[in-house]
């Protein structure tokens, strides 16, 4: 057991995650009844542990040293004579209760600064004074659709659409209840993201003399959707649902994604079933597919089912608990025969970004995956893998969710990437997966883990939906398609029409040539693409919005990647990444391709992936989404900041942003707090 120092990132679902000043250590997990009183960023010294296996790490917060945050924004809402802010970012663990001391003209919907005057935990509660009215703020809220316009992504429903939409119920009418299986005293279950509103599937899992019953309930939306309709023409043209930072451009109409098709609790909805039947060691031993009518028990987040598997059996009523925990008995077993099996043990969290009502970043963290994740998802896998069985045996033409195996000259680069470690473990022949989890195995743990990972992920194929069934490499299964999200995805609406044509329902379902799905799956797959760059610069906009205000900052990173231009840095403690352009690394600076690594001319130095680095943020460019950095102690000036100076609007951020490149030593959150005195005066 350790004592640490650092600070800690909270998490939607409550939990926190604490990354220690010791560059040496990974991140640790804090559970949620741990995380009381303590906000996102706070400076906290934690007992620390490992979990059973050595690898992760538990941790006990034991003080809070230093507040990360002493001033908040946000809108202002009333209730009855009394005003607070909304948590929107779930980052302080509650909403702040608002003063208004200096007696300013407030209202509903006022944009204000406010200073906190008691933290959470504290017996006076969380309160706050307004200390001034923001009227001149830049506003970032156009970013979405300005990035769905970019991508050529539809976000608008045709008149046609709306006019259908309008015609649904809110409820699922008797007659549709009729000739289905009821399932509505099974204590099914959702488990989903504390933020999440479309809940499309719903799990019960128990045990029997011949192992283990999963039953994987899906929403039925082919049900609603009928081919050919306005909203199945809306439908394809989109592909996917486009997810951003609190901003959804859905799939369907929300009279469907949150609420006839989204699974809540305690209320009838219709859904498709994979009924599974597992032995004792995870293998698929029968499956059975059927239209029912389920009433989802309870609405668990993923903070509350890792609570229940740790021992907290009192937070549901006992069937949901007993649900709880038999899935992850199973999904224990799942994963184990997955990974047996030569599945890649692959893991790149996402990064999550914390915005506040106006659309601007507060926080950015990297999205810890818990075994609550990895429980839901193994059900999810499942469920996939008995369609796509039931397809390929049945001889049916279907759309398969195929990955193909690394391309060669992929793997040649993750080998001389591995050379330059020093590693005599090369990834070549046959049991590929299994070298290549081996290969993260070793690095586990280790401060260049994410970077290998990231090289590992470079180096695969992109997955895609095809009628030609090849299997899924990163998985390891020989049958795999998308059933689980027809919600979101389009694909899984197509497999649920062809699964319903199979069981021969005589409901007007229709099996499609191969021809067409093959059409569909390049068409599909396409979309998904489209939606994936549009969320990848989404993300790097309010990124460089972030690093806007640490311009002139230094951090401590580790190189990425390493190109003929530069090298890409990754900040550890916001998960964001820049470039070092080479021209800012030194004269006479070259690549060096066959090490990876960059060369600087007479010194000799040389830039290798995985080296830490400290770096300078020098410029962003929030239209590209791009951030540049230097090597820290260099100089660069605000692209944005020359543009913002020449707008009244932002000629104030501007001016705080232009001023040159301060000196600072590290501060615990790995960002460099002091100015050298010259910098500061002037900043004032």
């Amino acid at each position: 057991m350790k004592v640490l120092e650092g600070v800690v990132k909270r998490h939607p679902d409550g939990f926190g995650f604490f990354v220690p000043d010791k560059s040496d250590m990974p991140d640790v997990y804090i559970p949620k009844h741990d995380m009381v009183g303590v906000m996102s960023n706070d400076r906290i010294l934690v007992n620390v542990y490992p979990e059973p296996g050595g690898k992760r790490f538990r941790g006990e917060v034991m003080k809070v040293i230093d507040r990360g945050q002493q001033v908040v924004t946000g809108f202002l809402h009333e209730l009855g004579d009394a005003y607070f802010l909304k948590d929107t970012s779930h980052a302080w663990g509650e909403d702040l209760t608002i003063e208004n001391p200096h007696r300013y003209d407030i209202k509903e919907g006022v944009w204000v600064l406010a200073r906190i005057r008691s933290f959470p935990g504290d017996p006076k509660g969380f309160s706050g004074d307004v200390e001034s009215i923001v009227e001149d703020i830049e506003n970032p809220l156009n970013d979405a659709l300005r990035v769905l316009s970019t991508s050529g992504i539809p976000h608008q429903f045709s008149a046609e659409t709306l006019k259908q939409a309008d015609q649904l119920s809110e409820e699922v009418a008797e007659s549709d209840k009729k000739g289905r299986i009821d399932l509505r005293e099974m204590p099914l279950i959702t488990i989903d993201g504390v933020t999440a509103k479309d809940f499309d599937d719903a799990i019960f899992v128990e045990t029997n003399n011949k192992g283990f019953r999963l039953v994987v309930a899906i929403a039925d939306v082919s049900h609603y959707v009928k081919i050919d309709s306005p909203i199945d023409k809306d439908a394809y043209e989109r592909g996917t649902s486009t997810y951003f930072p609190n901003f959804v451009s859905p799939m369907l109409p929300e009279v469907l994604s949150n609420g006839l098709c989204s699974l809540k609790p305690k209320v009838d909805r219709l859904a498709m079933v994979a009924d599974t039947q597992l032995d004792f060691q995870g293998e698929l031993v029968e499956a059975n597919f059927y239209e029912a009518v389920i009433n989802s028990h309870a609405r668990v987040t993923y903070g509350q089912a890792q609570e229940v598997i740790d021992g907290d059996h009192d937070l549901f009523e006992r069937d949901v608990v007993g649900t709880i925990l038999q899935a992850a008995d199973l999904a224990k077993i799942l994963m184990a025969r997955r990974f047996k099996n030569g599945a890649l043990n692959l893991e790149i969290p996402e990064t999550e970004i914390e915005l506040d009502d106006t659309g601007e970043p507060i926080d950015i963290m990297k999205s810890e995956r818990l075994f609550a994740h990895k429980l839901i998802e193994e059900m999810m896998l499942t469920a996939n893998v008995a369609v796509a069985l039931h397809f390929t045996k049945n001889e049916i033409p279907a759309l398969y969710r195929i990955h193909d195996q690394p391309k060669p000259e992929a793997i040649e680069k993750l080998n001389a990437f591995l050379k330059t470690l020093g590693s005599t473990k090369m990834v070549s022949g046959g049991g590929m997966q299994k070298k290549l989890t081996k290969t993260l195995q070793e690095y586990q743990g280790h401060p260049k883990e994410k970077v290998m990972s990231i090289l590992i992920l470079r180096s695969m194929s992109q997955a895609q939906y095809s009628a030609h069934n090849i299997g899924h490499f990163g998985l390891g299964f020989e049958d795999y398609s998308h059933f689980t999200s027809p919600i979101r995805r389009y694909p899984d609406l197509i497999v649920h029409r062809l699964l319903k044509a199979s069981l021969k329902l005589g409901k007007g379902y229709h099996l499609r040539p191969e021809d067409i799905l093959e059409t569909d799956g390049s068409v599909l797959s396409a979309h998904e693409q489209r939606s994936v760059k549009a969320e990848r610069q989404i993300h790097a906009i309010k990124k460089a919005r972030f690093m806007r205000r640490h311009i002139g900052e230094e951090f401590e990173g580790i190189i990425s990647s390493v190109t003929k231009f530069g090298l890409f840095v990754l900040i550890r403690h916001f998960d964001i990444d820049g470039l070092i352009r080479v021209d800012d690394l030194g004269f006479g600076c070259e690549f060096d391709e066959e090490n990876l690594q960059m060369v600087v001319g007479r010194s000799g130095k040389t830039y290798s992936i995985g080296d830490p680095i400290e770096i300078t943020v020098a410029s962003v460019n929030i239209d590209d989404g791009r951030i540049d950095f230097v090597p820290a102690g260099g100089e660069k000036r605000s692209d944005d900041s020359e543009k913002a100076a020449k707008s009244p609007s932002k000629r104030k951020s501007a001016k705080n942003n232009s001023r040159g490149v301060r000196k600072a030593r590290v501060s615990g959150s790995g960002r460099k707090t002091k100015s050298r005195k010259k910098s500061r005066k002037k900043n004032n």
